[in-house]
């Protein structure tokens, strides 16, 4: 039988033969050299035999779970003076166990496999038709830290790790109310083999929408899945939107806010990111710190962001626009020191917007994927010294590298990177409306991205709320931390 067929017989059951589980397990694991496999023999004429198959990549302290068991075994033998044969054990098993660690009781090989695969230490007694598994995990993750993606200056430091019981230890204690249902996903990829869980709150989540979702997360069975973010593209209403329905995060109080706002998290064993849905238009300008602030400065702060996304994406386009088409609308000292700047240029504006846009795209990415201690050194001089050489060698103008920058950092001022993406898009399709047709084409471009906005849901919810529809006593919460009770039934 080859390691492909093996596969399909991991619907049997365990075997009260020992040597017919040992031999199914190495077929199935054949040529995995990690996968221990130690007899043992006990009893007063070491009649019974014992098989414990675990991964030595994975697990540790196996020697510790045999000799709990055995030692506990002649201890009662001691006591009782009973013999010991291998259908008491599994009885013991099956009643209190004769360990004090621990354990879960299988019947089928394929939870078997999964297990081992898992870190755990799974021992077979002879003339028994059961296996008993102990945790044995020992790969240590990271410590609990604060993310480097989701800084703030107040508030809690505690980020996620790729633990998925710690992660729902840490949510858990920041919302001590059975009303926060933890629910496994029955998922079991071929390869993979990750563990999926979701979580909302009872009587927070509208019925509705969690309905659509658990039809939705459904989907995933039949995929291999080794991370949350590869779940969006299951639950999002729209793929070809480029604007994100689903959020993501690594601290633990953004999911708990979510919760409390009717949303769903989604968290998976292997990764620290935390997946929350439905997410909504402006929830993506908004910061968790925002809670943390007064008023007045959260009311400032959610303005400049909305600042920030205008100019990130209209900048570059109302730049062309003008110089191409409105120079009118220019005040007359401006437009003389653009005229100047401009001039011996051999490139239309829209050109050098382009350019100049690709080079800094260029940088961001470079800035990125080197290592982080000289990442931001490189991305910051490189773009010192491209600009410069660009205007000293007439390729770009001076008014452009600023026009550049400030739409560079107003994106970098967007609390989340997958919307500050869609942002990097979009502006593209503007600037080439402005070349084309100026200030009339920007118009076209914003009622297409507002109609596109309304259209768009997520989960069912429309993406464009407050807005569209509008909803007053909403939009006020949008420059203000709103208070946290209700706020899920006002998703409804």
């Amino acid at each position: 039988m080859n390691k492909h067929a093996d596969l399909r017989t991991h619907d049997r059951t365990v075997s009260d033969i020992l040597a017919e589980n040992e031999a199914l397990l190495k077929n199935i694991f054949d040529k995995c050299t990690d996968i221990v496999y130690e007899h043992a023999s006990f009893g007063p004429d070491f009649s019974c035999a014992a098989l414990t198959v675990y991964c030595e990549s994975l697990a540790e302290n196996h020697t510790a779970v045999i000799q709990s068991v055995l030692q506990n075994v002649e201890l009662h033998r001691m006591i009782t003076g009973d013999s010991i044969r291998s259908q008491m054990i599994g009885e013991w098993f099956q009643k209190q166990g004769p360990t004090d660690r621990p354990f879960r009781i299988h019947a089928s090989i394929h939870e078997v496999v999964g297990l081992i695969l898992q870190g755990h230490i799974v021992l077979f007694i002879d003339r028994w038709d059961h296996a008993v598994s102990f945790d044995g995990f020992k790969l240590q993750t990271r410590n609990v830290e604060e993310p480097t993606m989701e800084r703030v200056t107040i508030g809690p430091r505690e980020g996620t790790v790729e633990n998925l019981s710690l992660n729902l230890g840490m949510i858990r204690l920041r919302l001590q109310t059975p009303d926060f249902k933890i629910v496994r996903i029955p998922y079991k990829g071929a390869k993979s083999g990750k563990e999926i869980v979701y979580g909302y709150l009872d009587g927070v989540v509208p019925k509705s929408v969690l309905q659509k979702f658990e039809q939705r997360i459904g989907m995933i069975k039949d995929h291999e899945i080794i991370d949350t973010t590869l779940i969006e593209r299951f639950i999002q209403d729209s793929v070809y939107s480029p604007f994100p329905q689903c959020l993501f995060t690594e601290r633990t109080d953004v999911a708990a806010l979510a919760l409390l706002k009717g949303k769903m998290i989604v968290l998976m064993q292997g990764t620290g990111v935390i997946l929350v849905c439905p997410a909504l238009f402006f929830e993506f300008l908004q910061s968790i710190e925002d809670n943390y602030q007064r008023f007045m400065f959260t009311f400032l702060i959610r303005a400049l962001r909305l600042s920030a996304f205008c100019i990130a994406l209209f900048l570059p386009s109302i730049y062309v626009a003008l110089t191409t088409f409105h120079p009118e609308l220019i005040p007359t000292v401006l437009l003389l020191a653009i005229s100047n700047t401009r001039e011996g240029i051999p490139f239309p504006a829209v050109v050098e917007v382009l350019i100049m846009e690709f080079f800094f795209e260029l940088l961001r990415e470079a800035g990125i994927r080197l290592p982080k201690a000289v990442g931001s050194a490189v991305s910051i001089v490189g773009a010192l010294i491209i600009g410069q050489a660009a205007i000293d060698s007439g390729i770009a103008s001076p008014i452009m590298i600023v026009v550049v920058a400030l739409t560079g950092i107003a994106s970098f001022s967007i609390p989340q990177y997958n919307f500050a993406i869609a942002l990097r898009l979009l502006k593209i399709p503007f600037i080439l409306l402005a070349a084309a047709l100026g200030g009339f084409g920007i118009m076209i471009g914003i009622l297409l991205l507002i109609l596109h906005l309304c259209s768009l849901r997520s989960l069912g919810q429309p993406y464009f709320d407050p807005v569209g529809p509008f909803r007053q006593r909403r939009f006020g919460q949008l420059f203000i931390a709103s208070s946290m009770n209700g706020t899920g039934k006002d998703a409804s």
